[in-house]
């Protein structure tokens, strides 16, 4: 599973702009079943998104295509985790650490 937490790099008039085509390229991801969970950082500096069943090679190519990053308005942190205790609802993505 990934943390693609992605940092706003200019002004958040910039980021609005671009906003209809982000959350486009998010249902897209959504309707796939990649993206389990996103939303806005508080204070609104930028976004967490949760994905799960890719590699990290097609995570990190997945975040370049995000109209965010094409529009230079936001780079991104990919970070990944073993999910080994989810809820009931996310027992799906549970993975097991290789012994």
């Amino acid at each position: 599973m990934f943390v693609m937490e992605l940092t706003y790099t200019a002004p958040i008039e910039a980021v609005e702009d671009e906003l209809d085509a982000h959350i486009a390229w998010l249902d897209g991801y959504y309707a796939s079943g990649v993206f389990l969970a996103s939303g806005r950082k508080v204070p609104r500096e930028g976004g967490i998104i949760l994905a799960a069943g890719v590699s990290r090679a097609e995570v990190e190519r997945i975040a370049a295509e995000d109209p965010f990053v094409l529009a230079g308005v936001c780079a991104y942190r990919i970070t990944e985790f073993i999910a080994t205790k989810t809820s009931p609802e996310l027992a799906g993505v549970r993975e097991n650490l290789a012994v």
